[in-house]
């Protein structure tokens, strides 16, 4: 049973948002579409191939699905709903897009290093059936989609005021900014490696532009993307109190809060910086001295190598 263990969160969430009055529908058809979306373009391939690379597509995409689930059907003030909406698909094309194009160049035939990771991990954990743990760890991507990631986007899109309060719009300030880091770390990234590629100096350690204060801002600024929507989501989750039961109020607290907990945990642990660094250390010859002079993950000054 412990193959399926990270699923328990994700299905708990699932049932949590399903048993809402409010979000019912909204999440029973997201929860379809997540699953029609991961069984066509992650789990048949990954099972085909053996590569779990595909989750690469399927996440973002599933996020521009929830946004646009959200934007035709949620309730709540057609302003606010739009805002919200938007936000998920921007976040889901931004990546997505990405992902096609690296599918387009055949990068998806190679597993990435951070999936390659997961069977070091894997072995560890004493899974040896690695079809079953490809293809739990893919389903759990799309409850991620269909519960706690869903959270904050049907929390917002539901609430009926017309007028913005400045939390509201203190997450939407948080989102722009993070949203705008993400792409200047990753714009940054390609430039210093095609710098690099063209000067033939391979295995470089790219510390230029926001890469010079953490080792993943990239990933941090995703991190603070979701932070930004949680921030932006807790007066209409305090606006719900009344329309669903006291536990149920609670809990859909709780899981805003894990929303921001999960993505933490998968941006340094599962499928980001934790995973990348285990392969970087070992191919690229300055990379431990990188690790030493810079944050992992919270963005701060250098710190200075004595000999």
């Amino acid at each position: 049973m412990h193959y399926f263990r990270p699923l328990y969160p994700f299905l708990l969430g699932l049932l949590l948002i399903l048993s809402t009055s409010t979000f019912y529908s909204l999440a029973a058809l997201n929860g379809v579409g997540q699953a029609v979306l991961f069984t066509l373009v992650v789990c048949i391939p990954i099972w085909r191939t053996g590569r779990m690379s595909y989750v690469d597509i399927g996440w973002p995409w599933g996020l521009v699905l929830l946004g646009i689930i959200s934007l035709l059907y949620s309730e709540g003030y057609w302003l606010r709903s739009l805002t919200v909406s938007a936000v998920v698909i921007l976040v889901g094309l931004r990546m997505g897009l990405g992902a096609l194009k690296m599918w387009q160049l055949g990068l998806l035939k190679k597993e990435f290093p951070r999936y390659q990771y997961q069977r070091i991990v894997w072995e560890e954990e004493g899974k040896d059936n690695t079809g079953l743990a490809l293809q739990v760890d893919a389903i759990s991507q799309g409850l991620a989609n269909a519960s706690f990631l869903a959270f904050p986007v049907f929390i917002i899109a539901s609430n009926n005021s017309e007028g913005f309060l400045l939390l509201e719009i203190v997450g939407l300030v948080i989102w722009i900014l993070a949203f705008a880091m993400e792409s200047i770390a990753d714009l940054q990234k390609v430039r210093f490696l095609k710098a690099m590629k063209k000067a033939g100096k391979q295995r470089q350690v790219c510390n230029v532009g926001l890469w010079k204060y953490c080792r993943h801002p990239n990933y941090f600024a995703e991190w603070m993307v979701w932070n930004g929507l949680v921030i932006a989501a807790i007066p209409s989750w305090l606006a719900l109190r009344g329309s669903e039961t006291e536990p149920v109020w609670y809990l859909l607290g709780l899981g805003l809060l894990l929303a921001s907990r999960f993505m933490y945990r998968t941006l340094v642990y599962i499928t980001g910086a934790v995973p990348s660094e285990h392969f970087s250390a070992q191919k690229r010859p300055g990379y431990t001295d990188y690790q030493k002079q810079t944050n992992r993950f919270f963005p701060g000054p250098s710190k200075t190598l004595h000999n």
